[in-house]
């Protein structure tokens, strides 16, 4: 029989892939089809599996839950026990999926340039080191807001984060500790070189999987906005570095 359930908590490609080995793992699952995109799984099964067995497998993948289950092209709400139709999925514009992006850009490039008057004398040095500073804070601050998930989600693509685990709980202490840094201009020349090896290191993580065909989640801003891996956050690390070897050159 053919069963397709909806299951929320998946944010990547790597999500899809575990969701599909949790499901694997039940004895009367013989295939699964898994989409992050669309928060589906299409299974092929003897009989349908215990609901409470599932889950329980995906709760150990992760934080994965079945919110509804699809029989015979029929979706049923499991918690009301009621019909409802499959809801289609949004596909977002370029100025909606990075809004969020610029709007920090924007605030922190704002209050950096305020920062950076000084009698009347704009600085761009004292800029960089604010904007810097402000990029760090805020960034790590939706990191922190669920760590766990970044933590998943950053493993996915940073070649370190993939080989020790413990590195995506490190990464926004470590984000949170430049900003400090040169919020407070606490020896900067320390400072730029760190941030030129961790964000040029994290920015090779990024260019191996843009050159994959599998769709990630970028973990920039933790779990909290749907941000795709691609350009846009090689410009950021790529960025950071730039600045910092501007910086450490003047």
């Amino acid at each position: 029989m053919n069963l397709t359930y909806t299951i929320s908590g998946m944010t990547c490609g790597g999500c899809a892939a575990s969701v599909k080995s949790a499901l694997l793992k039940h004895p009367d699952v013989l295939s699964a089809e898994v989409s992050h995109q669309e928060g589906t799984a299409k299974v092929q099964a003897d009989q349908k599996p215990d609901r409470n067995k599932l889950n329980q497998l995906l709760a150990d993948a992760g934080e994965y839950r079945i919110t509804n289950v699809a029989d015979n092209g029929t979706l049923k709400d499991i918690s009301h026990s009621r019909v409802s139709p499959i809801p289609e999925q949004e596909t977002l514009s370029a100025w909606e999926t990075y809004k969020p992006l610029v709007l920090i850009f924007l605030f922190v490039s704002g209050v950096a340039a305020l920062a950076s008057f000084h009698e009347g004398v704009f600085s761009w040095h004292q800029w960089m080191r604010y904007f810097m500073a402000g990029f760090f804070i805020v960034f790590s601050f939706f990191k922190f807001l669920d760590l766990k998930g970044f933590a998943r989600s950053y493993a996915m693509y940073d070649l370190l984060a993939k080989r020790w685990k413990g590195y995506g709980y490190v990464y926004p202490f470590l984000e949170l500790g430049l900003g400090v840094l040169y919020l407070t201009a606490i020896n900067l020349t320390a400072t730029h070189v760190a941030t030129i090896v961790i964000m040029g290191f994290s920015s090779i993580g990024v260019i191996r999987n843009m050159l994959s065909p599998n769709q990630i989640q970028c973990a920039c801003l933790g779990t909290v906005f749907k941000l795709p891996l691609g350009r846009v956050t090689l410009v950021e690390d790529l960025l950071m570095v730039a600045m910092a070897i501007v910086m450490l050159l003047m």
